[in-house]
C-alpha cells in the first residue's frame, strides 16, 4: 500500500460562487470527507500536492493520509468531478476509512510475462486484455496497489477468469462472493485473425461480377 499525504483545509465559505471563487483562486480543490459516524466536512485541498498525486496509479486504490488544519483523517479517492474540457479537477470526494472496517474499492490489474508467453511467443497468439480493474474488499492495511496477472505460462486458446488471479491474504474479490456465474473473464490468448489475401477478394470480385453478366444475360 502506497504513502500518500495531502495537506487540506475546512472549508466554511459554501456554495456553487464560494468553490468558483476557490478554483479561481488556483490554490486549492473544493472536495469533501463524508463515512463513519462524523458528518460530512466541506474542506479545501492544496491543489499543487493533490494534481502530483493524480499522476500516481497507485493513487486510487490507496489509503490517504489527509491532514485538515493539522488533524489527520484516514481517506480513500471515492469520485473526482471534471471539467468538460479542460484538464482541471472541480471537486473531489473522499471517503473515511476505519482500521478495523473493511472497505470496497476498484484496484487495477497489471498483466507482466507477455515478452516469454508461451501463447503469444511460441505459438503466435495474441493478448486480449478483457478487464483492467477489478473490485476488492478487505481491510485498509491490506489494500493492494494493484493485483498481477503473470502470463509467461500460459498457452494458446486460454482464457483466465477472476478465479485465476493471485489474490494477497486478506483481500476478497467482490464478484466472486456473488457466485461462479460472477467468474468474469480478465484476459484472454488467441489466435490472430487472418483476413483474405488480395488475391482472394479479386477472385471473390471476378465471381460476384460474373453471376451478375449471367443474371443480365438470362433476361
Amino acid at each position: 500500500m502506497s504513502d500518500y499525504t495531502l495537506n487540506a483545509s475546512v472549508r466554511n465559505d459554501l456554495g456553487k460562487g464560494a468553490s468558483r471563487r476557490l478554483r479561481r483562486a488556483n490554490e486549492q480543490v473544493p472536495a469533501i470527507i463524508y463515512g463513519g459516524e462524523q458528518a460530512p466536512q466541506p474542506i479545501a485541498v492544496d491543489k499543487t500536492s493533490f494534481y502530483k498525486a493524480l499522476e500516481d496509479e497507485a493513487f486510487f486504490s490507496s489509503v490517504i493520509n489527509l491532514q485538515v488544519d493539522g488533524k489527520a483523517q484516514q481517506v480513500v479517492v471515492r469520485d473526482l468531478q471534471r471539467h468538460p474540457f479542460k484538464p482541471l479537477i472541480t471537486h473531489a470526494d473522499f471517503l473515511r476509512v476505519d482500521a478495523t472496517h473493511e472497505i470496497t474499492l476498484r484496484v487495477p490489474l497489471h498483466v507482466v510475462g507477455e515478452e516469454k508467453c508461451k501463447g503469444i511467443k511460441d505459438e503466435g497468439g495474441e493478448l486480449h486484455v478483457l478487464s483492467n480493474e477489478v473490485e476488492v474488499s478487505c481491510l485498509p492495511k491490506d489494500l493492494p496497489d494493484y493485483l498481477e496477472i503473470d502470463i509467461a505460462e500460459v498457452e494458446l486458446g486460454t482464457t483466465l477468469h477472476l478465479s485465476d488471479l493471485a489474490v494477497p491474504a486478506g483481500v476478497t474479490l467482490v464478484a466472486l462472493t456473488h457466485g461462479e456465474d460472477h467468474d468474469n473473464a480478465v484476459l484472454s490468448i488467441t489466435k490472430p485473425k487472418v483476413r483474405g489475401t488480395d488475391e482472394d477478394e479479386d477472385e471473390e470480385g471476378g465471381e460476384a461480377a460474373e453471376g451478375e453478366e449471367g443474371e443480365g444475360s438470362a433476361e
